[in-house]
């Protein structure tokens, strides 16, 4: 990341201690160090300087809440953007958020009109190639190549495996080094291929048109046996635009975070961040079910009862958890909209071109990740107005019908090909069952739940989250109670 601290610069461990021991001090050394990459990051999932304001103030509230259940105090930095992304996702779900108005570009020095032509240029190839990428590989590599973090950080951000973020890192390399590739080609030899030029009307180029020009660079004599100069990741993604921090946001912060007045209000903000793992970090957030965000509100008896799909924690409504900055509400993660998700969550960048975009999926329910962070809400009866005095009189030699004995899940998998996606069948043998998908593995997701009847089958729609299709991968889906079923995908 530009002007960013280079390894060795942390000092994570040290500020984590003070921390921990309560020291003012070193929460403004936590914000001064970390909170303008931290905002360029949120401003990246949120697209909107208030909400990113108000994720970043609500993280800093976690971190100084929850720092006691750290166990790698030299971890400090990852750890931050793990609460960051879910407060982020958190966020992203409310419909009633604050959009629309996106924060400026981080003053880049006095640049000359060459300069800015020659960084703008670079900038539509970066696009260009990120383009051809899934939402979740934008991700990880504007995290490792800009933000400096590792596969263990990833790991413990996207409630992951180690081995499976370093593979997410592995494979995004190489797709990005292939689109790359197809990128230059399109920008400098355009003229040379028809087919190139058909294909790069508009530039940057947009998703579609950027996994088409890989297709066709792998399938072309004359697009395939070109050779371009390799760029790293970091070199390619440095010159995309950061977002400017507020300068008033400091004191802001820093007196959300230690006022007296505001304890309460601290600590309806930190259960936000609940779950924790058993190393002390966020359990990556799970958007709370569609029906139970939009179940209209149920009356009986003169009370008015409203499913609440919450977290693990249970908060006070009475409390305003929210700072007079942000709102509330989240999207992610990470059900996934390839390559782009709804509301066109962004780069971490203060720039509106929809080909910035490097931010990720919504929260995958069905990802590999961490325990969930919220339950089905449970259907609770509505009181009667009057209670009832008397028992219904049982009828002589009747006896109460015993309930169906649950059935166990059968589960049959699928391939997709060169597709996008496939389906994925399940059935209930023996009785009735109710199932939900608890993972995945491999670049996959998927996500659902749901009761089916004895002998009943439904369908679940497995995507890959992988940009290209190079060679021939198998993952998996895993379903309560019990199953996994087989997927390939290229």
């Amino acid at each position: 990341m530009s002007a960013a601290p280079g390894p060795g610069q942390y000092d994570d461990s040290r500020l984590a201690d003070a921390l921990r021991a309560g020291d003012v001090i070193a929460l403004t050394e936590v914000y001064d160090t970390y909170a303008p990459f931290l905002y360029d990051y949120c401003h990246g999932l949120l697209r909107d300087r208030v909400e990113a304001a108000g994720a970043l103030r609500n993280t800093m509230i976690m971190a100084r809440e929850h720092i006691g259940g750290l166990t790698e105090p030299e971890r400090l930095r990852g750890w931050l953007y793990a609460l960051a992304r879910k407060e982020c996702m958190r966020r992203r779900e409310s419909p009633n958020r604050h959009t629309g108005q996106e924060a400026p570009e981080a003053d880049d020095g006095d640049l000359t009109p060459e300069q800015l032509a020659r960084r703008d240029e670079r900038r539509a190839l970066a696009h260009s190639a990120l383009a051809a990428l899934s939402g979740r590989q934008r991700e990880a590599i504007d995290l490792a190549a800009r933000h400096e973090l590792d596969a263990v950080d990833l790991a413990g951000l996207f409630g992951i495996p180690p081995d499976e973020a370093e593979q997410l890192l592995e494979e995004t390399h190489e797709d990005l080094g292939i689109a790359l590739h197809a990128a230059l080609i399109a920008q400098n030899h355009w003229e040379d291929c028809p087919s190139v030029s058909a294909l790069t009307e508009s530039w940057p180029l947009a998703p579609q048109a950027a996994r088409s020009l890989i297709r066709h660079v792998d399938s072309c004599p004359t697009c395939g046996g070109r050779e371009t100069p390799p760029l790293p990741a970091d070199r390619l993604l440095a010159v995309l635009p950061i977002a400017a921090i507020p300068g008033d946001l400091r004191l802001d912060v820093l007196t959300a975070a230690t006022a007296a007045d505001r304890a309460d209000n601290r600590h309806a903000i930190a259960a936000y961040a609940e779950p924790f793992t058993a190393r002390g970090w966020p359990v990556p957030y799970k958007p709370a079910p569609a029906r139970a965000r939009e179940r209209p509100e149920k009356r009986g008896g003169g009370r008015t009862f409203v499913a609440l799909a919450g977290g693990a924690a249970a908060i006070a409504l009475a409390v305003v958890a929210m700072t007079a900055i942000g709102g509330a509400g989240a999207g992610e993660n990470s059900g996934s909209a390839d390559p782009d998700v709804p509301g066109a969550p962004g780069a971490p960048s203060a720039g509106g071109d929809p080909s910035d975009s490097l931010g990720p999926e919504p929260e995958d329910p069905g990802s590999p990740t961490a325990p969930t962070t919220s339950a089905s809400p449970s259907k609770s009866p509505t009181p009667s107005e009057t209670p009832t005095t008397e028992s219904p009189t049982p009828t002589p030699g009747s006896s109460r019908p015993e309930p169906p004995r649950p059935g166990s899940l059968s589960v049959s998998g699928c391939s997709m090909g060169v597709n996008s996606s496939c389906t994925v069948r399940i059935t209930a043998v023996g009785g009735p069952v109710s199932w939900r998908v608890t993972g995945t593995s491999g670049a996959l997701s998927a996500s659902g739940s749901g009761r089916l009847a004895a002998g009943e089958s439904t369908g679940v729609r497995v995507s890959r989250t992988n940009g290209l299709c190079l060679g021939q991968r198998r993952g998996s889906v895993s379903f309560s109670p019990g199953g996994s079923a087989s997927v390939s995908y290229c």
